[in-house]
């Protein structure tokens, strides 16, 4: 066994590699771009070497640092973890060159996998069944219009060298195929350098299920069953599961012996993931299963696979790289239960799941579940990379068991200022097909909104804290939007609503988090108001995203008409300008030039003209 180990990876997969490493007596390095200095696996690492600045085109991805790291640091192996250079070929010949002992497949293996028209016509030598589709050298534009004509459409387009969804387009008709081609190219040119295609049967009830196998330098393989990962957006996985619901025993074999069977055709060694689709339209057949991609690594999902085991795919990863045995023959491996894992993201459902970042001043989540995380209380989600905050996985004797498990622990998630989709994990853990194990891969598309998590807490939710603010005589007659009398204000992730005839003796700055449903919100107390027009919500004027305030144009007890210019917020580089919704009095001005402000922050206050 080796005795030293670095992992040239970051946050969660690092801390991972560490804890393992630790239980088997090897001394673990971390590296650390800027951006990381103060991280989780910068800490519980033996050791850890700085690699530069915090974009990964300079730091994480710079083969040469990972190496001099390894070098300087006394480390005796590499293990890439996932993403970044983790299925770089390039990279694993850089690591063996130096002397290095590298945890991974081959360079051969990765390069053979690597490209997805190669990769299929192995598939076939081999007897694994691939997806009806054309894997040609011609690539003019005519030929793959008469190839998609042939297969019968709808069709999708897959970049050659593609993944993470990128370079890929569903194409209805042959009247759409010329100007998605043109599209795909072009992404997948600017994505991988490469903008050859090959055109593949789309699947319109497609499932995706994936199959855990293993193999070491003495030539033998091994499955560890099936994954099911059908609930994605937009080609990237939210929740996986193992086993896959509504797999028999027949077709678990015949599925998992042709995962075997393409990890041989590369002389596989380590961990990776033979990728199928299904059609699912009459439930899962082996007929109507076939290969899509290998990944040559060990996958985010990996800790369900290990769940339902009882091994520890990280330590076997190790020991095969070290030369020993695999740990486990095909007839000692069984399923054991059901596992779910939920990716938790730092992100906000409804905006489109756009990444959200700040400090973690509150990161409670807890319960009857296994929390791979690389953060925090207190650590910053930054914005250069990847928003995932935390894998939840549970573990029981039933899918529902498990699926309910996953669901309270993500429900009763206190994070806070930082969003996340726990609330959107929780409804589509809730939602009837996922529950019944019927979904398929455009779920969440179809159900869109219903998948959302709630606006604001309930009226209960929002009647115990605010009475936690200003006490339990105060609040008889709370509600939202109430109409103009005399009011204890607060505010409400920054717009306000108010607690009617509730006469608080401060108007300090107290406030509560409320947490509800997979969501958190903070309720701040704000301050007493008299008698005044229209709801205390209609003139709160919120920082639509992070950024600092460039120009204040008004001041506190001003006119202003509709559309009037209140103050300019630059942010990404841009500057965007917030006006007046109504003629009004300025009543509050919360902010100032040169302040850094947050989403949602209240910066001004319009009250309304009475009538």
């Amino acid at each position: 066994m080796m005795k030293s180990l670095l992992i040239a990876n970051r946050g969660e997969i690092a801390c991972r590699v560490i804890r393992t490493a630790r239980r088997l007596g090897i001394r673990t390095v971390a590296v650390f771009s800027e951006a990381d200095a103060t991280a989780l696996h910068v800490r519980l690492a033996d050791d850890a070497v700085p690699i530069g600045p915090a974009v990964a085109r300079e730091s994480y991805l710079v083969s040469e640092k990972i190496i001099a790291a390894a070098h300087s640091s006394g480390a005796e192996a590499i293990h890439p973890g996932y993403g970044f250079l983790s299925e770089n070929a390039g990279f694993a010949e850089a690591v063996q060159a130096a002397g290095l002992v590298w945890v991974g497949p081959s360079p051969e293996s990765i390069r053979a996998m690597g490209l997805k028209d190669a990769a299929k016509a192995r598939m076939i030598a081999a007897g694994v069944p691939v997806t009806p589709g054309y894997l040609g050298e011609d690539q003019s534009p005519e030929r793959l219009q008469a190839e998609a004509d042939a297969i019968g459409y709808p069709v999708l387009i897959k970049a050659v060298a593609g993944g993470g969804g990128k370079g890929m387009r569903r194409v209805e008709g042959a009247g759409d195929f010329a100007d998605a081609l043109q599209s795909c190219r072009r992404e997948a040119a600017a994505s991988f350098g490469d903008d050859r295609v090959l055109i593949e049967k789309y699947i319109l009830s497609p499932r995706h299920i994936e199959v855990q196998v293993f193999g070491d330098k003495h030539g033998d393989v091994v499955h560890l069953f099936e994954r099911d990962c059908s609930l994605q957006r937009r080609h990237q996985k939210v929740i996986e599961e193992a086993p896959a619901p509504g797999m028999d025993a027949a077709t678990r074999q015949q599925v998992c012996a042709a995962a075997v069977r393409a990890a041989e055709a590369v002389d596989y060694v380590g961990a990776g993931t033979v990728e199928f689709i299904a059609d699912a339209s009459q439930g899962l057949s082996a007929d109507r299963i076939w290969f899509m991609e290998m990944n040559t690594r060990l996958q985010v999902e990996h800790p369900v696979t290990e769940a339902i085991t009882g091994v520890d795919l990280v330590e076997w990863q190790l020991r095969i790289a070290s030369g020993e045995p695999l740990p486990r023959r095909q007839e000692q491996l069984a399923i054991d239960g059901w596992a779910m894992e939920a990716r938790l993201y730092a992100e906000d459902p409804r905006k489109g799941f756009l990444p959200s970042t700040g400090t973690l001043e509150v990161f409670e989540l807890e319960g009857q579940a296994r929390i791979d995380t690389g953060v925090e209380q207190g650590a910053v989600i930054s914005p250069f990379y990847d928003p995932m905050i935390a894998k939840v996985i549970t573990h029981a004797d039933t899918r529902d068991e498990a699926r309910e498990q996953l669901a309270e622990v993500l429900e009763e998630a206190v994070i806070w200022p930082v969003r996340t989709n726990a609330g959107f994990l929780v409804q589509a853990l809730r939602q009837p097909e996922f529950a019944a194990g019927t979904m398929d891969t455009g779920l969440i598309a179809r159900e869109g909104e219903a998948l959302m998590p709630p606006e604001r807490p309930s009226e209960d939710a929002l009647r115990e804290a605010a009475g936690a603010l200003v006490g339990e005589r105060r609040l008889a007659g709370f509600r939202l939007n109430a109409p103009p009398r005399r009011t204890a204000s607060f505010l409400l992730d920054g717009a306000a609503i108010e607690v009617v005839g509730s006469q608080p003796e401060d108007e300090g700055a107290e406030a509560v988090l409320i947490s509800e449903a997979g969501q958190t919100w903070e309720l701040r107390h704000w301050r007493i108001t008299g008698t005044g027009a229209g709801g205390a919500g209609d003139g709160a004027i919120l920082s639509p995203m992070p950024g600092r305030v460039i120009a204040v144009d008004v001041a506190e007890g001003d006119r202003v008409a509709k559309g009037q210019m209140l103050l300019t917020l630059e942010a990404m580089k841009m500057e965007h300008g917030l006006i007046a919704p109504f003629d009004g009095t300025v009543g509050a001005l919360e902010t100032e030039v040169g302040a850094q402000v947050s989403e949602g922050a209240l910066l001004v206050r319009i009250e309304a003209e009475e009538s």
